[in-house]
């Protein structure tokens, strides 16, 4: 199987603070290792569920289902939302700590004929423009979570190679709860931003 040459973020790296681990990951990048192939992208929005967010899974406490939100930072945390859409997310915190990181879109790199295939679309700007999607486009589903995102592995998290231009910020897309907090970060001008025009995009 094809490896990617991209080395691992160490944790030591990641902040040990939320909506700071956001803003880091833009401009990093995600890479899924597949038996046909590798494929990666530039992650170009997060959006942050911090400690005590009425809106983040782990507000209740931890569950069977949660656990992963509550490991070391830089564990993957993936749920079926809607029934029907993965989301994968990034622990954030110290262990027994309960936050994390939607990674909202990427921008395809390696692979783009795999998630093409994964996802059934074409049109590049449409493959990982959404935290579903990108999910499709790379196969993640809970068999990836609890997964350390900071070794090579089946999915983990890369450095990028440059630097990625300006962030921006806004409140999230589509949350009720704490529905006005300023926790969504995303790449300015990147066509691969997913959310409406209004935010910022």
């Amino acid at each position: 199987m094809k490896t990617s040459h991209h080395p691992p973020l160490a944790r030591l790296e990641l902040p040990i603070d939320t909506a700071s681990l956001a803003r880091y990951l833009i401009g990093k990048l995600l890479v899924r290792e597949l038996p046909e192939g590798v494929a990666s992208g530039l992650i170009v929005e997060t959006e942050a569920y911090v400690v005590g967010d009425a809106a983040g899974h782990a507000y209740r406490g931890m569950t069977g289902r949660n656990r992963s939100l509550f490991l070391e930072r830089g564990h993957a945390y993936v749920y079926l939302a809607y029934g029907s859409s993965f989301m994968l997310n990034v622990s954030s915190e110290a262990p027994g700590i309960g936050a994390g990181v939607l990674i909202r879109a990427i921008e395809p790199l390696e692979g783009v004929s795999i998630m093409q295939l994964n996802r059934g679309v074409e049109r590049l700007r449409d493959l990982t423009r959404g935290p579903g999607r990108l999910a499709a486009a790379l196969r993640v589903d809970r068999s990836l979570d609890g997964l350390d995102l900071c070794r090579k592995g089946p999915l983990w998290l890369g450095r990028g190679e440059h630097e990625p231009g300006e962030i921006g910020q806004s409140i999230r897309i589509g949350v009720s709860r704490d529905a006005n907090r300023t926790l969504r970060f995303y790449l300015r001008d990147n066509p691969f931003v997913s959310g409406p025009k209004s935010l910022g995009v």
